[in-house]
């Protein structure tokens, strides 16, 4: 057994039991242990079958019901109107994939920013000459500074 799969049966009072532990699991459990980079695995306790896809749907859907809004409507007419033929391909292959790149690029850019940050805020130090010419922009480059705003408190501005 794969320990980072979280095993689970669900029985026909709607309840999840957490094969591993022997307790009984609540929705916000699984949806939290899936935050924390595991995966789950549900089989329904009378068949046997495999219904980790509709689990997986029903914690999407509370998560929507929480707060008030997942997806637009027009989109989700579009998927009760196509259903399986259209949608179930683009869901399977290209969504998750979009979804993927999307935080790889996230990530990538937030890490390019804190080089660029640390650059500026480490040039600056070391070559206080090479950034005398740039006086004009030196409001916008003390804005990413630690003592620029220690300086701002100073003058009585409130610390936000």
């Amino acid at each position: 057994m794969d320990k980072n799969i979280l095993h689970l049966k669900k029985y026909s009072n709607r309840r999840l039991y957490d094969t591993g532990k022997s307790v009984y699991v609540t929705l916000d459990d699984v949806t939290d242990t899936i935050r924390q980079g595991r995966q789950i695995q549900v089989t329904d306790a009378k068949t046997g079958e495999d219904v980790t896809p509709a689990i997986l749907t029903q914690i999407v859907l509370e998560e929507a019901r929480k707060k008030k809004f997942l997806l637009p409507p027009p989109l989700l007419y579009l998927i009760i109107q196509y259903g399986d033929n259209l949608l179930s391909d683009f869901f399977e292959k290209y969504l998750e994939q979009t979804i993927k790149n999307y935080l790889l690029f996230r990530n990538m850019a937030d890490d390019q920013f804190k080089k660029w940050l640390d650059y500026g805020e480490n040039y600056s130090k070391m070559n206080p000459k090479a950034t005398a010419g740039l006086s004009s922009v030196k409001p916008l480059f003390d804005l990413f500074t630690p003592e620029a705003s220690k300086q701002k408190n100073k003058k009585g501005h409130k610390k936000e």
